[in-house]
């Protein structure tokens, strides 16, 4: 896959990859004017895009990561899927996770566009599936004798920092 068509009804320039390396493009806020997002509140950002991917594509759109930690804003699902059969304006739904207010401007860059190729699959349904190593061990093993793993939460500039302190018994 070499070319998607795409709409663009924004004054912005296409997505692009910045790097060699990136795996994500920029989406940017297509806005008449500043918008100010309240701590804790969330809304849908219009990116003025419109795209058609391929059977077997989908477009995923994660947060940027110096705007989540420097201020707080992230995606409110996480990780936003794009069907290949979608085909409205991409908007991106965000949220204010910080304490003080953020204004968001038109033409920033407020989350990335992966293009990943996935498969469907077809349900087989049986009574039984096949053992592992790991069997059905998650979180749970977190407290097993072999790896105990203690939270310390630190207050850190104002902000609650999770770490890890792993020992074994």
């Amino acid at each position: 896959m070499d070319h998607v068509r795409i709409i663009n009804q924004s004054p912005y320039p296409l997505p692009q990859y910045e790097t060699k390396g990136s795996a994500g493009m920029d989406l940017k806020a297509h806005l008449d004017e500043a918008i100010v997002l309240e701590p804790m509140e969330r809304t849908l950002i219009p990116t003025g895009l419109f795209i058609e991917l391929p059977d077997g594509f989908e477009g995923q759109v994660r947060p940027r990561s110096g705007l989540s930690i420097r201020h707080g804003i992230t995606l409110v699902n996480a990780v936003g899927t794009i069907d290949s059969d979608y085909r409205g304006e991409i908007k991106v739904p965000v949220i204010n996770l910080s304490q003080s207010s953020y204004c968001l401007n038109p033409g920033e860059r407020i989350a990335q566009l992966v293009i990943a190729k996935y498969h469907q699959i077809n349900w087989n349904e049986v009574k039984t599936i096949n053992e592992t190593d790991r069997g059905a061990g998650g979180l749970d093993q977190l407290e097993s004798k072999e790896n105990m793993m203690k939270i310390v939460v630190m207050k850190y500039g104002g902000t609650s920092v999770a770490t890890e302190e792993s020992r074994e018994k």
